[in-house]
């Protein structure tokens, strides 16, 4: 979690993993988490060392460090990128773990009252996701363009 008005954060290579900018502007706390997994219980021990890995132990565990940063729910700006389908040339995505990220996500979202004010998610190209810490501004790079959020 960062507090400081001028850093910018960035996640690189967001293909079916996650990334998830959240910003409270009054309190100008921020942070972007970079998420690979959507359920913990593929490897409950990587998800003791690392909760971060998993939407479902991560997501909940970020909320948690930008509330104890001064960010208040009810202020909160929430931005998602990445969840794209990354098997090229094959048919179906098997394993689907992009849209099963994106679900899961969605799910705790929902349960907890928080919205999502802007998304980049799905397609089959990789993103870099960056958050301005002072401004909450988000933008994403992905295929040679940058769009904002």
């Amino acid at each position: 979690m960062c507090a400081v008005p001028g850093d910018v954060i960035v996640t690189h290579a967001l293909g079916s993993c996650l990334g998830i900018a959240i910003h409270d502007a009054t309190a100008q706390v921020g942070g972007l988490l970079h998420v690979m997994m959507p359920l913990s219980t593929i490897d409950e021990a990587k998800a003791k060392a690392n909760p971060y890995m998993f939407v479902d132990t991560g997501v909940p565990q970020f909320f948690r460090e930008a509330y104890a940063a001064g960010a208040l729910k009810g202020r909160l700006v929430v931005k998602v990128a990445g969840g794209a389908t990354t098997q090229q040339g094959m048919q179906q995505d098997r394993f689907a773990i992009g849209r099963r990220n994106y679900i899961v996500l969605r799910r705790i979202l929902w349960k907890n009252g928080i919205l999502i004010q802007a998304e980049d998610v799905g397609g089959t190209q990789a993103r870099t996701m960056h958050l301005e810490i002072g401004t909450g501004r988000v933008w994403v790079h992905s295929n040679g363009e940058v769009r904002e959020l």
